[in-house]
């Protein structure tokens, strides 16, 4: 529902955007054929052809009495306007169709240089409730931290939450590859599936054996399975805020 308000609202901007070219587009071809009619005595039709066809007017004139030049001025001036109206018009349809594609491109790549920068920073995989809360206070630290999150919607929050993301798979070697964990500190799995995050730990040891790795998990048994493929550190919220919970008893 949200996609679909959003894409709406898209639509009604281009629309917007659009109405002064093709107005503006408009009202000249209606200005070059009252003009013509006006100028050159003729009817709305051959007016048309005019516009479609400039050298008919050089033809009339060859056998038809009239202001032939005050009428080919006149050509120039509205054909002159007809086509700076086309390209606005062509240029407002590809900016909204390309637009934010290029600035999408554009913003990767600057992510993508500045994570090439850093060293000792923190990959955190997943930008959930838990992702933004481990996110949050690693920041507070001053350590950069790296985001990898494949919702559209949690990446950009990343993104206006001040830290550096990229929007892809993390259990995908290009992507840690790219999230730079073999100059990482850290990489903490912290998307809300043990498997999901145990199958990162995995992949970033083989890429970066001396990484640290940091496993969400939901339950003892997934802690003991993250153990073993070599997670320094295993989280379960759940027990965490219970034990907050009794430390405040």
């Amino acid at each position: 529902m949200q996609r679909s308000a959003s894409r709406t609202g898209t639509d009604r901007s281009l629309l917007r955007r659009l109405a002064r070219p093709v107005l503006a587009f408009v009202g000249l071809v209606a200005a070059g054929v009252i003009g013509f009619v006006t100028l050159g005595g003729i009817g709305v039709v051959n007016a048309l052809f005019w516009l479609l066809d400039p050298t008919s007017i050089e033809l009339h004139f060859r056998t038809h009495d009239g202001p032939a030049t005050l009428v080919k001025g006149y050509a120039i001036v509205v054909l002159t306007g007809l086509v700076v109206a086309g390209l606005w018009t062509g240029e407002t349809v590809l900016s909204a169709a390309f637009g934010g594609q290029i600035q999408d491109e554009l913003t990767r790549m600057q992510i993508a240089q500045r994570i090439g920068e850093l060293d000792d920073h923190v990959v955190v995989c997943g930008y959930g409730t838990f992702g933004q809360t481990v996110a949050a206070q690693i920041a507070d630290t001053d350590t950069r931290v790296v985001v990898i999150e494949q919702q559209t919607e949690q990446y950009e929050r990343a993104l206006d939450d001040g830290h550096l993301a990229l929007e892809a798979d993390a259990s995908r070697e290009e992507t840690l590859t790219e999230a730079g964990v073999k100059r990482a500190d850290t990489v903490i799995g912290a998307i809300d599936d043990t498997n999901a995050n145990i199958q990162i730990a995995v992949l970033a040891s083989q890429l970066a054996p001396t990484v640290r790795l940091i496993v969400r998990a939901g339950d003892r048994q997934d802690e003991t399975v993250a153990r073993r493929v070599g997670a320094d550190e295993v989280i379960i919220p759940e027990v965490v805020s219970g034990k907050q919970v009794c430390e405040r008893l």
